[in-house]
């Protein structure tokens, strides 16, 4: 029985995320003119000449803004000291002709040539580095570049992703800024069905991926297997998913001996969670697998100093297949999307598992434990052999795995392996799409021998060189014969540990749920790949 009275109870945490944990930020589309919305700031973009140009250039839809600024807009941002550098914020008062009392310039980057249009993602970026920098404002309207309905989405997703912020832990009072609270989209056409499917799926998306952020930053004294399976038994009843509970009886009586091995030193118990989303016309089933350890101290392999603090935010791959399943309810996709959360806790304690353990898998294999702090794969094994059995088209799981990705691909950058070069080319190319930073990386076989074990099966550990590259090897063994499968080690960019950029805030990001929900666009729309 949990002792500490600081954690509430799993009711009234049921209650307190739905007040505290989801701030939702309002999203309208406007077809007011930029000059005439009555908005408490007005953002426009501004970028560095083309080149052979010199100073800054005014984004297309701010031109009643730069008329209302005599034709000089631009001028009195470069005296600010404006470059129109990504990132960049600059705030003027409005001159009169304008409804809002403050015009918010943010950065564009490089302007494009004559005929091309701004990048997405830099639109993206753009709305998001504004949105952040009008916390406690009620609304802003957004003059950015429109020049089609993707770059409405770009907009309307940076914003709303940049007005995120995590405020439940903190003293309500005066000074307590909230996030923007609506985003006025200009330059767009309400009436048009295109727009406004754009306008739903950002608002969608943006407020899933939101609440991953939030169970990433949530404390994990708070945020344990039971209380992530309840917050997921919520949602599902609210979104027609169908929501099932392994809970620690269920896990031993189906033999679930990774999921357990983990989480047997904890006095949280583990869970396997499972969520399905059906369609009726849904031709093909996309199975997404994520790891939840709600806190990772290493177990017996304890980490060092240093290396703790952070550990909540390994149940990081967990929150986005939670995301990306409730976004495709939210959305309607005539796919089946089926979600496996593997939750556990790994803490060191008498009842935990030890370095020369060996735990035997849902599978029936052996795993020789080499490494207690090499447990994310051995949740994710008994979850991918588990969602296997029903035989899906597509498997893909998402973890912060491996510390050796990181040092590969870097803080902002997943790394993609799969049993499939064109699935795994796909991903990639998905992730590029919707903005999300990603490598293609192989499965060396010769990697494989490094885990043989002269007791079990496999072992947890091989060569410490090319470790992400084992931690996929070892996950490969796991995955049906037959199922094409991916795996997303997200290990960089799900926690972000400093500033933030873009419409990317400190702390849990949500990485990897906007590839996942493409991808479920893709295969409803028969394009798997």
């Amino acid at each position: 029985m949990r002792q500490d009275p600081v954690v509430p109870p799993l009711d009234r945490l049921r209650t307190q995320w739905k007040r505290d944990f989801t701030t939702v930020t309002a999203l309208t589309l406007s077809t007011a003119g930029a000059a005439t919305l009555r908005a408490d700031a007005l953002v426009v973009g501004v970028a560095k000449s083309p080149k052979g140009g010199k100073g800054l250039v005014v984004a297309p839809g701010a031109e009643a803004v730069d008329q209302a600024f005599d034709g000089k807009l631009a001028t009195v941002l470069e005296t600010l000291g404006a470059s129109g550098s990504e990132g960049e914020v600059t705030k003027v008062p409005s001159p009169s002709g304008l409804k809002a009392p403050v015009v918010v310039a943010v950065g564009l980057g490089a302007a494009p040539e004559k005929d091309e249009a701004y990048d997405a993602e830099a639109l993206r970026r753009a709305a998001g580095v504004a949105a952040r920098a009008l916390n406690g404002v009620k609304k802003a309207a957004f003059a950015l570049p429109v020049e089609a309905v993707e770059d409405a989405q770009a907009v309307a997703e940076g914003a709303l992703l940049g007005a995120y912020a995590f405020t439940a832990y903190r003293e309500k009072g005066k000074d307590a800024k909230g996030p923007l609270a609506e985003v006025a989209l200009l330059g767009v056409k309400p009436r048009d069905k295109a727009y406004k499917a754009a306008a739903e799926r950002a608002l969608a998306l943006a407020e899933e991926i939101n609440r991953a952020r939030d169970l990433i930053n949530t404390p994990p004294n708070d945020l344990y297997p039971e209380s992530f399976a309840a917050i997921a038994t919520a949602a599902g009843k609210e979104h027609g998913i169908k929501v099932q509970v392994l809970d620690e009886k269920a896990l031993v009586k189906g033999g679930y001996g990774g999921i357990l091995g983990v989480g047997q030193g904890s006095e949280n118990s583990p869970r396997l969670v499972r969520l399905a989303y059906t369609h009726p016309k849904a031709e093909k089933t996309l199975a997404l697998v994520g790891k939840g350890i709600t806190y990772d101290s290493g177990g017996i392999s304890l980490k060092p100093a240093g290396h703790n603090e952070t550990m909540k935010c390994d149940m990081s791959g967990a929150a986005a297949v939670f995301a990306a399943v409730v976004t495709a309810a939210r959305l309607g996709l005539e796919v089946n999307v089926t979600g496996w959360l593997a939750l556990a806790e790994n803490m060191p304690s008498g009842s935990a598992v030890r370095p020369g353990d060996v735990l035997r898998m849902y599978s029936g294999k052996t795993v020789e434990v080499l490494n207690t702090d090499a447990e994310g794969r051995l949740v994710l094994a008994d979850a991918l052999t588990k969602a296997s059995e029903e035989n899906p088209d597509a498997i893909v799981d998402v973890a912060t795995l491996t510390g050796a990705m990181v040092l590969a691909l870097g803080n902002r950058t997943f790394g993609i392996m799969a049993n499939d070069d064109a699935f795994r080319t796909s991903i990639h190319e998905i992730a590029e799409e919707v903005g999300e930073q990603s490598w293609p990386m192989p499965l060396p076989a010769d990697l494989r021998k490094g885990m043989d074990s002269p007791t079990a099966d496999i072992a947890n550990m091989g060569e410490r060189m090319g470790g992400g590259l084992v931690a996929g090897l070892f996950l490969k063994e796991f995955v049906g014969e037959g199922i094409t499968w991916a795996h997303l080690d997200i290990a960089g960019p799900a926690y972000n540990e400093g500033g933030p950029f873009g419409y990317t805030p400190k702390g849990g990001t949500g990485s990897a749920v906007r590839t996942l929900v493409r991808l479920a666009e893709r295969t409803a729309a028969g394009d798997l790949g």
